[in-house]
């Protein structure tokens, strides 16, 4: 059995490998904290296996480890963040921050943040707001990966959205979906195992299906719920990208390789504070109602009920470091 290290270990080593690949310690916490909660909640192409796209793009240039965010306020409502061509996780840290006093103040608060990169699992950020109260959302926009419905060149990102909102006594509910058939961080992981996918995910340059991972992140992926699916990425292409002033999904470089300059996507992210609301104080007896009515069912869960499960066996066991990791970098 592989031998699995605590989390606040593996905090620490991917902390320390970042900072040796020229990220400041803040940015290099940011970042740890990201993937190694990623990896705890079995998100792995999200998790540790970005450790060296992430290391190489830092020694390109394509992501500034030394970045700091900025945020300003534009409208009352409004926080905007610059994450300076940086990781996305410091800009976000940020707006999670600031977001909860601008909610309470304005009902409604919004963050885009701009100049960012691939922000790993959505669903971690719009929980930790969740955890003060708010009900939250977060749209990203990400490099080309899905055409138009019935095109073959790749306009879209895999543009995922995450939502969650606070459960009374337990952790919030969440929801985090890409809007392509899986995560493309799946097929990532799949081709650095040299493992197949399954039919149905992607299709290769010339846009017929393919189970090769290295065809499918070479092709498009396909949209989840066909045409719907393409639709709602469009949408996010307008929230995170337009309105923002991010690049489009076809003007940002890659998130998988060091090649070319900064991919400068962009996020944003929704923050609502219930009590401004008319259901006021009701809306936690509102969600326990709703909770208990799909958890009553035989067979029925709340989204992320996996992921909170696996996340308890990991603060309880830890996690296994990736072997390439180890040797490369040392032990944790």
């Amino acid at each position: 059995m592989t031998a699995k290290t605590p989390l606040d270990r593996a905090e620490a080593w991917v902390a320390r490998i970042f900072e040796g690949g020229g990220a400041t310690p803040d940015n290099a916490r940011s970042v740890a904290r990201a993937l190694v909660g990623a990896e705890a909640d079995g998100l792995k192409g999200h998790g540790l296996s970005r450790v060296p796209t992430y290391l190489a793009m830092l020694k390109a240039g394509k992501i500034d480890g030394q970045a700091t965010p900025v945020a300003t306020r534009p409208r009352p409502g409004v926080l905007a963040i610059d994450a300076a061509d940086g990781f996305a996780y410091p800009a976000i840290d940020l707006a999670i921050a600031e977001l909860p006093a601008v909610a309470a103040a304005q009902g409604i608060a919004a963050a885009p943040v701009t100049r960012s990169n691939h922000c790993g699992a959505a669903g971690l950020h719009v929980e930790r707001l969740a955890e003060t109260g708010l009900v939250a959302l977060l749209f990203a926009n990400t490099p080309e990966a899905i055409a138009p419905w019935g095109g073959r060149k790749a306009v879209f990102g895999t543009n995922p959205i995450a939502f969650a909102a606070p459960l009374a006594g337990r952790a919030p509910v969440v929801v985090d979906l890409a809007l392509s058939k899986v995560a493309r961080g799946n097929i990532v992981a799949a081709k650095q195992k040299g493992e197949a996918i399954p039919q149905g995910w992607a299709l290769d340059p010339d846009g017929k299906p393919t189970t090769d991972a290295g065809a499918a992140l070479a092709g498009t992926m396909i949209a989840m719920g066909d045409a719907k699916g393409a639709a709602l990425a469009f949408m996010v292409e307008v929230l995170a990208a337009a309105l923002v002033g991010s690049h489009f999904a076809f003007e940002a470089s890659s998130f998988l390789d060091d090649k070319g300059g900064p991919p400068r996507t962009g996020q944003l992210i929704l923050a609502i504070d219930p009590a401004a609301f008319a259901s006021g104080a009701g809306f936690t007896e509102r969600m326990t109602t709703l909770a208990a009515a799909i958890e009553g069912q035989d067979g029925a869960r709340l989204s992320g009920a996996r992921r909170l499960a696996l996340r308890e066996a990991a603060r309880r066991d830890g996690i296994a470091l990736p072997g390439d990791l180890v040797e490369k970098h040392g032990a944790a």
